[in-house]
C-alpha cells in the first residue's frame, strides 16, 4: 500500500503516526494539508473539489473552476435568461464585468414572457415583474464626480424592474472619468421608457453617445443639452429622426449645433413645443428660420439668447409663430429696430401671451409700438436693460396693449416719472401688476396733472431700488391706484413716514402684502396707521432694515394684525420688551418671524418666543448676538417642528 500511495514509511505522510493500523483504510482519508488528516466515514460521498493534486510523485495546485472563465458570450446568454429584474439586479452586484454586460443587454433580447414561463413554475409573479417594468416613472440624478459611465450601468440595470427610468439628470464636470458614450448606450439599451434627458457639462459626450439614446430611447420628450461641445449637428440629427415625440428642446453654450440640426429638427419633431437656444455661435437665421416655419401650428414657447440672429429670425417668428404664446429675447446684439417693427406687424403673434426682452439694443419706441399693436393678447411684458426705450414707446405701447395685466420694468434708465405715470394713466382696464426695479432715471418731480382717473384695477405695486422715488411720487400713486393689496418699497431710502402715510390715506382695498425692507427712514407711525387700518386683512409683513422701527410697532401689530402669518424685523430696533408685548397676545398665529440682526434681542425672550413656538413653522435668530448658544437649544428641543436658523 505504501507503494501505491507513494510514501516510503509509516510516519513520512501522517507525522504524527497514522490513525489506522490497517493501510488498506487510507482511502477513508483525503489529505487537504500537509500536517493534517481529515476522516471521512463509509457512505456515499459528495462531490468535493480538492485544492491539490498529485501528480509526478509531487503535489500540485489545482486550478479552480469558475465562472469567469466563460467568455462573455456565454455569459450573456445565462444573463437574458434570468426569470426576472431583482435576479439580474442582483448578478449586476458580483463584478463590473457582470454589470457591464447586463447593461447592455436590451429589453428585446431578453427572453420573453412565454419562454420564461416554461422554464419557472412562478409565472404569476414574472407576469405581475413584466407589467412593473418599462412604465418609467422613476428619477435619477447624477453631478459632479458621481457622474461616471459606472453609475449609469447601475442605474440601467438597477431601474428595470422598478418602474423603469423616466428622468435622467447629469451634471457632469471635467474630470478624467466623467461620462461617455458607455454610460449612454447603457441607458440607451436598459431605459427604453426614458422621456426626460438633461446632459449638462459634459465635454466627453459625443455624436456617438447622443445617437445611442436616439437608437435606445423612442419615447424621448424632452431633451436639454448644455455645454456639451462634443455634441454637433449629427447627434442631433439622430434625435430627431429618431425620437418623433420630442416636445421640449434646450440646446445651451453647444459650440458645434447649428443650421442643420435645427432643420432636421423641425422636419422630424412634429410636436415639439419649446424651444430654447442659447450661445450657440453656429446658429443663425437659417437654423431658426427653418424650426419656427416648421412647427408654425404647435410651437407654443421660444426663447432666443445670445445668438448671432439678425431682422430675418424675428421677421420669421412674427409670422409664423402662431402658436406661440411665450417669447424670451435677449441679448440679441445683431437685431436692429426693423426686426422688432416687423415683427409687430407680421400678424402672426395672436396667441402671443408673454414676451420678454432684455439686452437688446434694438428695441426702442418704434418697435414697441408695434409689438403692442401685433399682439392684442398680451397679457404680461417684461423688459430688462433696453438702453434705447424712453417715455414716448412706453405710453404708446401702455395704449396699444389693452390686455396688458402685468408689466415690469428693470434698468430702463431712460424712463423717467413720465412715462411711468404715463402708461399707468393709459394703461387698459385688465392691468393688475406693475414693478419697476432699479430704474435710476425716475425723479421724485412735481407733477401737476388734471383730475386723474385712478387705475383701479391695479393689484400688486413694486418699486424696488430706484433712488429717485420719493414722497411726492408715492403721494401721486396713492390717487392712481386706490385698490393696492400687494405692495413692495424696497430700498427706498428718500421716502419717509409723509409719503406711505399719503398711500394708506387713498388705499381703499385692505392691503395684505407690504415690504418696507430697506426704507430706513419710515418710523413706527407708519405702522401704527398701517396696523389700525389694514390690520384685519394684512397676512405678510416685513420691515428689514427699518431701523426706526422698535418695541412700538411691535405692540401695535399684536393688537391689530390677528391674520397676520409672516413678520420680518430683522435690523431693527426692537428689544425683549416687543418679543414679550407679541407673547402676551392671544390672537396672534405668526407661523415665520425673522429676527435677524436684532442686537438688543436677548436670552430674556426665551420664554416669550417658547409661547410664540407654538404655531410657528419658521424662526430666524442669526446675527442676534445677545442669544446665547444655550437659548437657542433650548429653543430646538422645545420648538420641535419650528425650523431654526441660528
Amino acid at each position: 500500500m505504501s507503494k501505491v500511495f507513494g510514501f516510503a514509511g509509516e510516519n513520512e505522510f501522517c507525522p504524527g503516526g497514522p490513525i489506522f493500523t490497517n493501510h488498506k483504510e487510507q482511502n477513508l482519508f483525503l489529505s487537504i494539508s500537509r500536517p493534517v488528516d481529515v476522516y471521512f466515514p463509509s457512505r456515499k460521498r459528495s462531490r468535493i473539489s480538492a485544492p491539490f493534486v498529485f501528480t509526478e510523485g509531487r503535489f500540485e495546485q489545482k486550478k479552480q473552476a469558475s465562472i469567469e472563465v466563460l467568455p462573455d458570450e456565454c455569459l450573456f446568454e445565462i444573463f437574458r435568461r434570468l426569470p426576472g429584474g431583482d435576479e439580474r439586479g442582483a448578478c449586476a452586484c458580483v463584478s463590473k464585468r457582470w454589470l457591464s454586460l447586463l447593461s447592455n443587454i436590451c429589453k428585446d433580447e431578453l427572453c420573453s414572457q412565454n419562454e420564461s414561463a416554461k422554464k419557472n413554475t412562478q409565472v404569476k409573479s414574472e407576469v405581475e415583474d413584466e407589467e412593473i417594468e418599462g412604465d418609467g416613472y422613476l428619477s435619477r440624478s447624477l453631478e459632479g464626480k458621481k457622474a461616471t459611465d459606472i453609475r449609469l450601468a447601475a442605474i440601467a440595470v438597477g431601474t428595470a424592474s422598478r418602474g423603469g427610468l423616466g428622468k435622467l439628470f447629469i451634471r457632469g464636470s471635467n474630470s478624467s472619468q466623467g461620462v461617455t458614450k458607455v454610460g449612454l448606450r447603457a441607458i440607451a439599451r436598459g431605459c427604453p421608457s426614458l422621456k426626460v434627458l438633461s446632459l449638462w457639462n459634459l465635454p466627453s459626450v459625443g455624436d456617438e453617445g447622443l445617437s445611442e439614446i436616439a437608437n435606445g430611447c423612442h419615447k424621448l420628450e424632452k431633451l436639454d443639452l448644455s455645454q456639451c461641445p462634443a455634441i454637433t449637428d449629427k447627434g442631433l440629427l439622430a434625435i430627431a429622426k429618431s425620437c418623433p415625440n420630442l416636445t421640449d428642446l434646450v440646446i445651451e453654450s453647444c459650440t458645434n449645433i447649428g443650421n442643420e440640426g435645427l432643420q432636421a429638427v423641425g422636419q422630424n419633431c412634429t410636436n415639439l413645443k419649446s424651444i430654447s437656444i442659447k450661445n450657440c455661435p453656429a446658429i443663425g437665421d437659417q437654423g431658426i428660420a427653418a424650426l419656427v416655419s416648421s412647427a408654425t401650428n404647435v410651437l407654443t414657447k421660444v426663447k432666443l439668447q445670445a445668438l448671432n440672429i439678425t431682422d430675418v429670425s424675428l421677421a420669421v417668428v412674427g409670422h409664423y409663430g402662431k402658436a406661440v404664446t411665450d417669447l424670451f429675447l435677449t441679448s440679441l446684439s445683431n437685431v436692429s429696430e426693423r426686426g422688432f417693427w416687423v415683427m409687430g406687424n407680421g400678424q402672426g403673434l395672436q396667441k402671443l401671451k408673454s414676451i420678454t426682452v432684455a439686452s437688446c439694443v434694438g428695441l426702442t419706441d418704434t418697435g414697441l409700438e408695434a409689438v403692442g399693436k401685433g399682439c392684442p393678447n398680451l397679457k404680461q411684458f417684461c423688459l430688462n436693460k433696453c438702453s434705447f426705450l424712453s417715455d414716448n414707446g412706453l405710453v404708446s405701447f401702455a395704449k396699444s396693449a389693452v390686455s396688458l395685466e402685468s408689466l415690469l420694468l428693470e434698468e430702463c434708465h431712460r424712463i423717467t416719472q413720465f412715462g411711468f405715470f404715463g402708461s399707468l394713466l393709459n394703461c387698459g382696464a385688465n392691468l393688475k401688476a406693475v414693478s419697476l426695479v432699479n430704474c435710476f432715471g425716475i425723479k421724485d418731480l412735481k407733477l401737476d396733472l388734471p383730475e386723474l382717473s385712478p387705475c383701479n384695477s391695479l393689484r400688486a405695486l413694486s418699486i424696488r431700488n430706484c433712488p429717485g422715488f420719493g414722497d411726492g411720487s408715492l403721494a401721486l400713486l396713492g390717487k392712481l391706484c386706490p385698490q393696492l393689496q400687494n405692495l413692495e418699497l424696497s430700498g427706498l431710502q428718500a421716502v419717509t413716514d409723509a409719503g406711505f402715510l399719503a398711500v394708506l390715506e387713498n388705499c381703499e382695498a385692505g392691503l395684505v402684502k407690504v415690504d418696507l425692507s430697506g426704507c430706513v427712514n419710515l418710523s413706527d407711525k407708519v405702522v401704527s396707521v398701517m396696523t389700525e387700518q389694514h390690520g384685519w386683512t394684512l397676512e405678510v409683513l416685513n420691515l428689514d432694515g427699518c431701523r426706526r422701527i422698535t418695541d412700538a410697532s411691535l405692540v401695535a401689530i399684536a393688537e391689530n394684525c390677528f391674520l397676520l402669518s409672516d413678520l420680518d424685523v430683522s435690523k431693527c430696533a426692537t428689544t425683549d420688551s416687543g418679543i414679550a408685548a407679541m407673547a402676551r397676545s392671544n390672537q396672534l398665529n405668526l407661523q415665520v418671524l425673522s429676527m435677524s440682526g436684532c442686537s438688543m434681542v436677548s436670552d430674556k425672550s426665551l420664554p416669550a418666543l417658547i409661547k410664540l413656538g407654538r404655531t410657528l413653522l419658521g424662526l430666524n435668530l442669526q446675527h442676534c448676538n445677545a442669544i446665547s448658544s444655550s437659548t437657542v437649544d433650548v429653543l430646538v428641543e422645545r420648538l420641535w417642528r419650528c425650523d431654526i436658523l441660528s
